[in-house]
């Protein structure tokens, strides 16, 4: 083989590696890799990553804060549960609302994003909890929340279908889930994980959703919104009064500086920065 064929050769290997590890790693973000990868990455890009993002704060009112807060306006003590929470951008953007008078529960896989939500809600802490865990196994009661949200999230799972049935299934009839669709020329990059506009719409209402809407919002997504049938009047409760041991599935708790105990089973949950180690047995 000439010397000039090995070079070409070895060149467009390279090229090909290259373009698969930017698949991989950029587009989508690890999924294909595991879990774990996906929660690795933005580990590393935690401190980073508003900045990537460059979230303006008027935009994230008038399509998140604004009209969540409207919506929940007439529930008294709305409780809220932001998936894949990341640096706290949902709660925050709630926390600026003057109509909203509730709280918010945040639950990420990643730690390093969990710290700086902390950060960034200090002085939110009565009406703020952030959980460290897997969100595909919710640690919560069915019918918890009032609104769930699920914002940039559903393709980095190994399962969005399932994903979007556990958001549902802690949503209590009558709330309000807010997610969104991916979109774009890198969704065809995603194959298992990303959905056509009718596919998503099927996926919602096969979940029993209602009044499904979908907006464009970013260059790289919709703006889902849907409401769960029926009607349960929500009560004002306590953020521990939903959470489940995940040992024994319990829901009496000891508050200690720093841990969660179970009263029940007596299982310790690790309280450090204001993030509670809610991983225990998944």
């Amino acid at each position: 083989m000439p010397p000039w064929l090995i070079v070409v050769l070895v060149a467009a290997g390279l090229v090909a590696l290259g373009a698969i590890l930017y698949w991989q790693l950029i587009i989508a973000e690890g999924v294909y890799l595991g879990q774990r990868v996906v929660t690795w990455l933005y580990d590393l890009a935690a401190r980073r990553y508003d900045d990537i993002k460059q979230y303006d704060d008027d935009m994230e009112a008038v399509f998140l804060g604004r009209p969540l807060a409207d919506m929940l306006r007439p529930v008294p003590g709305a409780l809220v549960l932001d998936i894949a929470t990341g640096t706290g951008r949902l709660p925050l953007a709630l926390f600026e609302q003057p109509a909203f008078r509730g709280r918010v529960i945040g639950v990420d896989a990643s730690r390093s994003m969990l710290e700086i939500a902390a950060q960034k809600l200090r002085g939110n802490e009565h009406r703020l909890m952030l959980l460290w865990r897997d969100a595909s196994s919710l640690p919560f009661a069915d019918g918890a929340f009032d609104a769930v949200t699920v914002l940039e999230m559903l393709e980095f799972t190994p399962d969005p279908a399932t994903q979007l049935a556990e958001a549902v299934r802690v949503l209590r009839p009558g709330g309000i889930l807010v997610t969104t669709r991916r979109r774009g020329w890198n969704a065809a990059l995603m194959p298992g994980k990303t959905h056509s506009p009718d596919e998503f719409r099927a996926l919602l209402e096969s979940l029993g959703l209602t009044r499904v809407e979908l907006l464009p919002w970013q260059v790289d997504y919709d703006l889902v919104w849907a409401v769960k049938p029926g009607h349960v009047p929500s009560g004002a409760r306590h953020m521990l009064d939903v959470l489940h041991c995940p040992a024994c599935r319990s829901a009496q708790w000891e508050e200690h500086p720093a841990e969660l105990c179970c009263g029940v089973c007596h299982a310790a949950y690790p309280v450090k920065d204001g993030i509670i180690d809610i991983r225990g047995k998944q």
